[in-house]
């Protein structure tokens, strides 16, 4: 149990310290954060070289409506074991802040990292959306249960279910 704490630890910080800030859009240096997106994660197991599990993910404006996204995240590179339900919490950061509806519908690409030995965490950088001008600011993960290690090259992709 000792060993594989030291294993989800070493990939974790090895993701969140070899560059995942360099992945960052110039629009998360100057741009405006415009509100919060929170996915709700399906369960899924890690097939050694990646893993696709879908979401829920509703957007929530700093004002006007909230918008609700279906998806999918991906991931390519160490993702071994099973890992539970689980909610992202990513600040939406866009050039200004008069980004219109849907304007979080597209592709996007990063780090990610997560670990878990019954409970556990992970981060995940994503850059994409409009015209590749959203970046998404990993706040949080919660509710991540499950034996799992994953580090790797991130996709997601995201469209707009509410209209």
């Amino acid at each position: 149990m000792r060993n594989l704490r030291l294993i989800l630890f070493a990939a974790l910080a090895f993701t969140i310290f070899s560059g995942a800030g360099a992945l960052a859009p110039s629009a998360m240096a100057q741009g405006v954060k415009t509100g919060l997106l929170t996915c709700t994660v399906a369960p899924g197991f890690g097939w050694i070289f990646g893993s696709t599990r879908t979401m829920e993910c509703k957007y929530a404006p700093g004002s006007g409506h909230r918008e609700e996204y279906t998806g999918t995240i991906s991931k390519i590179g160490i993702d071994i074991g099973y890992i539970g339900a689980c909610e992202i919490v990513w600040a939406v950061v866009a050039p200004n802040s008069a980004s219109g509806p849907g304007a979080l519908a597209g592709n996007y690409f990063g780090a990610s990292a997560q670990a878990a030995a019954l409970v556990g965490g992970g981060v995940n950088v994503m850059t994409g959306g409009f015209r590749n001008s959203i970046a998404l600011q990993p706040l949080s993960l919660i509710g991540n249960t499950g034996l799992y290690v994953g580090a790797g090259i991130a996709s997601m992709s995201l469209e707009l279910s509410d209209y």
